[in-house]
Parts: C-alpha cells; sequence; structure tokens
C-alpha cells in the first residue's frame, strides 16, 4: 500500500534534479489505454512492488526475535515509502546514476555519470544486488546495531553462543524456493520477450545459475576447512551469497566470470559473517553478509567482468567503451558507495527514531518466552509432542518426537 500510494511516483515519476521522482503517486498515470496500444503499466507497477518488498523484508532476518513487531512495521512503511524508492530513481528511473535516460536534459538527451553521454553507460545494476539487496542488506546492519544482541548471543567474554536454525529441512526448502525465484527476477528484468530479449533472458539463466552453483560448492568447501565440518547451512547461505552476487552483472557477463562471480560470492558472505561476530552484532539470519556486503561485490564484480560487447548484447542503451576502458568501474563504485551511505544514514536514522518513541525492543521476560506468543498469540511449536504414524495395512507404524529431553512412542489403530 505504501508503495503503491507514494514508493513508486518517488521511484519513477518525474525527476527533480536526478535525486526523486515527483509525480504518479498512487500510480494515477497508469489506467487503461494509457500505453497507445503498448504497455499501459500495470505489469510495470507489479513487478516493481515485489522488488519493494524484497528490500523491506531483507531486513526482518538481522532484527528477528527481538524486535517489536509495530517497529518493524514503521520501519518497513519508511523503506518503502522513502528509503528504497530514492535508491529506485538513481539507478533505474531517470536519477544521476540510472543507465536508461539519467537526469535528462531540456531535449531528452540523457546525461549519465560520468562523462554525461554516450561514452558512459551509468551504473549497471541489472537486477538489484545494489539497489535492492544492499539497501535491504544495510538496513539490517543499522537495525541489528540499534536493536542489540539477542540474550545470550554472545557469552561474558564476548564470544558468540552457537544459535543454529531449527529445521534444516526447512532452510533448503526455503533456499530451494528462493533459488527458484530469483530466475523471475534476473531473467524477469529484461522487462520483455520480443526483439532479442529472450536470448538475454536465457543467456541470465545461465550465469544465475552457474553462479549460485559455484557458490554453494565454495561454501561447503570453506565450511569442511574453517568450521571443520559439510555445515549444511553454510552451503545453502552460499547459494544465496552468489545469487546476489551475479544479479547485477547477469546479462553483462560470461558464463565462466559468473563461475568466478559465485566463489568470490561464498568467501565475501564468509569473512562478512566472521568479522560481524568479532563485532558483536547479531544478524540472525546473516542478511547483512548475504544481501548488504554480497551486493557489494556484485557492483564491484561487474566492472571487473562486463564486456562492452555484452553491455550492447543487453541492450543498454549506449555504444561506448565503458568496460574495456575501466570507467565502468569506477561509475560502479561510486554506485556502491552512495548506496551504502544513503541507506546507513537513513535507515540508522529511522530505527533512531523508532528506538526514542515506540521502542525497538521487546521486554527480556517477552524474548526468552517467544515473540510468537507475546506478539502474534500463538505458539509456532507445539511443545507436546504430536501423535501419528506411518500407514501399514490397518495398523500404523509407531514412531518417536521429542518432547522436552523425552521420547514418546506413538501407536496408532
Amino acid at each position: 500500500i505504501c508503495f503503491w500510494l507514494f514508493g513508486y511516483g518517488f521511484a519513477y515519476g518525474k525527476t527533480a534534479g536526478g535525486f526523486i521522482g515527483t509525480d504518479n503517486f498512487g500510480i494515477e498515470q497508469i489506467k487503461n489505454g494509457a500505453g497507445a496500444g503498448g504497455s499501459d503499466g500495470w505489469e510495470g507497477w507489479f513487478f516493481q512492488w515485489a522488488f519493494a518488498g524484497t528490500a523491506a523484508t531483507i531486513v526482518s532476518g538481522s532484527v528477528a526475535e527481538r524486535t517489536k513487531f509495530e517497529a518493524y512495521l514503521i520501519y518497513s512503511a519508511i523503506c518503502t515509502i522513502f528509503i528504497y524508492p530514492v535508491v529506485v530513481h538513481w539507478g533505474w528511473g531517470s536519477g544521476w546514476l540510472s543507465a536508461w535516460g539519467a537526469r535528462p536534459d531540456d531535449q531528452g538527451n540523457a546525461r549519465p555519470i560520468l562523462a554525461g553521454d554516450s561514452t558512459s553507460n551509468g551504473m549497471i545494476d541489472f537486477a538489484g544486488s545494489g539497489i535492492v539487496h544492499m539497501v535491504g542488506g544495510f538496513s539490517g546492519l543499522m537495525g541489528a546495531v540499534l536493536v542489540g544482541p539477542r540474550n545470550g548471543r554472545f557469552d561474558e567474554n564476548g564470544k558468540p553462543n552457537p544459535q543454529a536454525g531449527h529445521n534444516t529441512t526447512l532452510m533448503a526448502l526455503g533456499t530451494t524456493i528462493l533459488w527458484f525465484g530469483w530466475y523471475g527476477f534476473n531473467c524477469g528484468s529484461t522487462l520483455m520477450i520480443s526483439g532479442g530479449a529472450a536470448n538475454v533472458a536465457a543467456k541470465v539463466a545461465v550465469t544465475t545459475t552457474i553462479s549460485a552453483a559455484s557458490g554453494c560448492l565454495t561454501a561447503t568447501i570453506v565450511g569442511r576447512v574453517f568450521e571443520k565440518n559439510f555445515d549444511i547451512g553454510l552451503a545453502l547461505n552460499g547459494i544465496l551469497a552468489a545469487l546476489v552476487g551475479i544479479t547485477a552483472n547477469c546479462c553483462v557477463v560470461n558464463p565462466w566470470a559468473a563461475f568466478l562471480i559465485g566463489i568470490i560470492s561464498a568467501f565475501v558472505y564468509y569473512g562478512a559473517h566472521c568479522t560481524i561476530l568479532k563485532l558483536k552484532i547479531d544478524d540472525p539470519l546473516d542478511a547483512f553478509p548475504i544481501h548488504g556486503c554480497c551486493g557489494a561485490w556484485a557492483l564491484l564484480a561487474t566492472g571487473i567482468f562486463c564486456t562492452d560487447a555484452n553491455v550492447q548484447y543487453a541492450a543498454y542503451p549506449n555504444v561506448n567503451d565503458a568496460c574495456s576502458s575501466g570507467e565502468q568501474f569506477g561509475v560502479q563504485i561510486i554506485g556502491m558507495i552512495s548506496i551504502a551511505a544513503w541507506s546507513c544514514v537513513m535507515s540508522g536514522g529511522a530505527f533512531f527514531l523508532i528506538k526514542a518513541t515506540v521502542g525497538l525492543r521487546v521486554d527480556a521476560a517477552i524474548e526468552d518466552e517467544g515473540l510468537d506468543v507475546s506478539e502474534h498469540g500463538a505458539k509456532a511449536y507445539d511443545e507436546g509432542g504430536v501423535s501419528g504414524g506411518v500407514a501399514n495395512g490397518n495398523k500404523v507404524a509407531p514412531f518417536t518426537v521429542g518432547n522436552g529431553n523425552q521420547a514418546t512412542e506413538f501407536f496408532g489403530n
């Protein structure tokens, strides 16, 4: 609702100096027949709404298990109304970083950073490593810092206590769903299927797959070497890290580069994971290492591995040598720093104001009881055990389920 009423207009409205959009609030310009035989714009809003939801929900992983639900709702509104849409305008609208018509002059000519003419591309972030994932990841970092770590996350010496996820099967299922859904975001970011866009979407599917696979393999090896076991959670996060790492550049790099990007993404994720623990920052789902740090790496990787031929194949509007000359890498650095700074300052300010007014954190007793009970009035897990079995003719084979430190055996007829 916030993105419909305000966010989309700030993101894609007529630019005010390349900073923010100024019209099309409540999608007033999207209506039947608005496209004069072409697209009326409905699908554009829907696709961008999904991205906005992603940027806001990434933050929930960083502040989970100790944050007031109303505080998170307030932050989500601020994010989807203002923080995220401004970055969208910069990079995907007609803002100062955009590769798609940046800061048009009176004649409608784009003026992309750095040169201000067709010899520059603007920032390349095809499906949102910086615009979506960095905003969510760096905002999550600020939330985690201001809300503080969960009770018992660190011992009296500041060392992290293990707090593993409760269900590895669901972790794997969730990662599989995300990987599958990523094709919708990355391949769908062609925004069309005609005029050669189908070829670009197919290439994007290939580079996305290779990166995710190499990230998984690398994280698995990293776990065996540094954690002394084949850590399933680490491997799954390696997939997500590599998916974030390829999202910005999936259409402008070759398959061999996608393979390397996935490998490096896994190391970036693991390094960031260890670093924030040393700093006593509690990010339960590693949202900042995965989305923030790997999103930043993705923007840099775009400048490192892009080729001018691939940029043209992906239908970016300007023909130049920005990749081979190194200019594109400089543009990507500027974009990365700008998005990180904006996200930290704005989200940090938002979380600070929320903390000073309605409060960010639940009481310690409520945290220990569990927010499922205190905030939502229902238990997420039935600690009393369940009954059941596997059908076997007219009998049901017994099985056991945990009940505290006991194990209860059930039979059925």
